[in-house]
């Protein structure tokens, strides 16, 4: 069977097709994830996450000769992801390392998130303590994009005082 009827037949729903389109494709998604993450256990995994958004979406695929590219387009934009999220922990663990040890950095952000309400510690937390996307937060939330992105923005800046008020008094 060709990739043009595998891709027909996947997107039908035949999950046999599907696995075996995969398999056609997998070197090139896994090259790619390499391409991207430099790691192949980071690539395994994004292969693994890639294969489970492509079954859920296969339906999707409008033209079937474009199957190939429509998984690597999966594939680039998980890579994407893993780097924007390495690249905040690394960011975060600077912070930690120039505020002095981590443990009391820990606390201090402990202490900045309890002086916020309930509603946007809630925020702060799904979003980037359990990277929940912005578009899965509104609908948890029942709220437009927009109104997430809002709060977050304001929420964001409320720490930024706190931590900036924090600085500028003496620690005795």
């Amino acid at each position: 069977m060709d990739e043009m009827e595998l891709s027909r037949k996947a997107n039908a729903g035949d999950e046999a097709a599907f696995l075996a389109l995969l398999q056609t494709y997998k070197e090139d998604l896994l090259r790619t994830a390499l391409a991207f993450l430099k790691n192949d256990q980071d690539a395994l995994e994004a292969l693994q996450e890639v294969t489970v958004r492509a079954y859920n979406k296969i339906h999707t695929v409008k033209e079937p000769e474009y199957a190939k590219t429509w998984l690597i387009r999966i594939m680039i934009n998980y890579c994407q992801d893993q780097l924007k999220r390495q690249k905040r922990i690394h960011h975060w663990k600077t912070v930690v390392d120039h505020q002095g040890t981590e443990d009391v950095s820990q606390l201090e952000l402990k202490e900045a998130l309890a002086s916020l309400p309930e509603k946007e510690q809630q925020l702060i937390y799904l979003k980037y303590f359990q990277d929940v996307k912005i578009k899965d937060i509104a609908k948890l939330e029942n709220i437009p994009e927009g109104t997430v992105k809002s709060r977050l923005h304001k929420t964001l800046r409320t720490l930024r005082v706190y931590f900036e008020d924090e600085g500028g008094r003496e620690h005795v």
